[in-house]
């Protein structure tokens, strides 16, 4: 089975929590805390393969998830980073986050990696918390947790030349001719389920990849047929190859397929008709296909047409010839332009407010990534640890807001699952 689109749910692994301790050695005064950190998350990193041709193993797994950091421990032992983990996915892969839509990576050489969600930090002991005016704090922190996302995962095949066309018109036949790829052909519409890739080489000993991809249709770019499933890969291809049938099978007009075939590209990304294209007039072998060719000479007269036999192979060398002198003056692009992948702030010159207050019934509720990661990594195990908390959150304007928005000595105030009495 073909597999090139899957939807996963990512969650890496949270850091281990900090521990909370102190020396009790005999002769040691005053010993101070001795609690370890905790170790990291382990990382979700997908990593290309060339043996790997379809995201099948991916579709059976749904879900990915990482290792918890090991937690620190007494005597200042700092605990073990979790191992990341290792997903491997073929090359040509392209993960897009599903909330952003931005690109998160894309794989196109062998063994890149990219991590896809990033582990949490070890929460710290209290060895790490210890200040000048607090030496021996009794709280730590707990892990921080894991990055947590929604990914398209996208196969989007990296090949030289697209074979495009109507169902039927040779693009199985050309490909079995030119490379060791044998497609399954027959008589019938759609006996390409999944795209073929075949390595073709000239006379003059210059090779290059084909991709035979699935007979498109009017509406492929709207669902229908085959071709929507089919048409990502066609993004990667540096040319384009049009086969047509001149035979006229079916009563079908070579030029009235030709524009179709083209509106649907065009439809899908405007961009994949900038490509450079040639056209391959197929079945010339067959009665009144020469009569069609001239026919569809004059309504097309800016496009290079070649013409074949894909039974007999002959015209498929010139062809050849003429696709590797295209390939040579083009350089390969990337298929994704700089604004479209993720980013990270480098300067933020006007600071917004880490979280947001709505009063919902008789309680504040208070959203925000910052602040609820904050909540994540505290332990409220001793009093210290909630004054901490609280002073924290009075640092980053909670407080002050709480105030301005109305809220009265002895509101609840909720923060995730948690609930707080407000206090002047």
């Amino acid at each position: 089975m073909f597999v090139d689109e899957v939807i996963l749910d990512i969650k890496a692994g949270d850091g281990g929590d900090g521990c909370m301790a102190f020396r009790r050695e005999k002769y040691v005064e005053m010993g101070g805390p001795f609690g370890g950190n905790g170790g990291k998350g382990s990382d979700i990193i997908f990593e290309a393969d060339e043996g790997l041709n379809t995201l099948l193993d991916l579709r059976l797994r749904k879900h990915i998830k990482g290792k918890k950091g090991v937690n620190g421990e007494g005597k200042g032992k700092h605990g073990k980073n979790s191992e990341d983990v290792i997903v491997k996915v073929p090359v040509g892969t392209v993960v897009t986050d599903e909330e952003s839509g931005f690109i998160v990576a894309d794989l196109t050489k062998h063994q890149e990696q990219a991590i896809i969600a990033k582990g949490g930090r070890g929460g710290r002991g209290n060895i790490a918390l210890a200040t000048r005016s607090n030496p021996a704090p009794a709280y730590a922190e707990n892990g921080e947790p894991g990055e947590e996302r929604r990914v398209k995962v996208e196969l989007k095949l990296l090949a030289d030349v697209g074979l495009v066309g109507m169902p039927s018109v040779g693009k199985s036949t050309f490909i079995s001719k030119v490379s060791a790829s044998r497609p399954k052909i027959a008589a019938y519409h759609f006996t390409t389920l999944r795209p073929n890739l075949g390595v073709a080489m000239t006379k003059d000993h210059r090779s290059f990849v084909i991709a035979d991809l699935p007979g498109l249709i009017e509406g492929a770019s709207k669902g229908e047929g085959l071709g929507d499933r089919f048409l990502r890969h066609i993004e990667r291809t540096r040319v384009l190859a049009h086969i047509i049938d001149m035979s006229g099978f079916e009563g079908r007009d070579p030029y009235e397929d030709y524009v179709t075939i083209n509106h649907e590209l065009e439809a899908f990304n405007p961009k994949i008709m900038e490509k450079p294209q040639i056209i391959i007039a197929n079945k010339m072998d067959m009665p009144e296909a020469h009569e069609h060719l001239e026919a569809f000479k004059k309504k097309v007269t800016d496009v290079e047409i070649y013409e074949m036999s894909g039974i007999t192979g002959e015209g498929i060398d010139p062809i050849l010839l003429r696709l590797a002198d295209l390939l040579d003056t083009i350089k390969k692009q990337p298929l994704y332009e700089p604004e479209k992948f993720e980013s990270h702030v480098l300067y933020q010159f006007k600071e917004e407010k880490p979280f947001t207050i709505t009063h919902e019934g008789n309680t504040w509720i208070i959203r925000g990534e910052k602040i609820e990661k904050l909540l994540r990594m505290t332990r409220f195990t001793s009093d210290e640890a909630a004054v901490r908390f609280a002073n924290k959150l009075r640092r980053m304007g909670v407080d002050d807001e709480l105030r301005r928005l109305g809220a009265q000595e002895g509101d609840t105030v909720q923060i995730l699952d948690f609930e707080f009495e407000y206090q002047e």
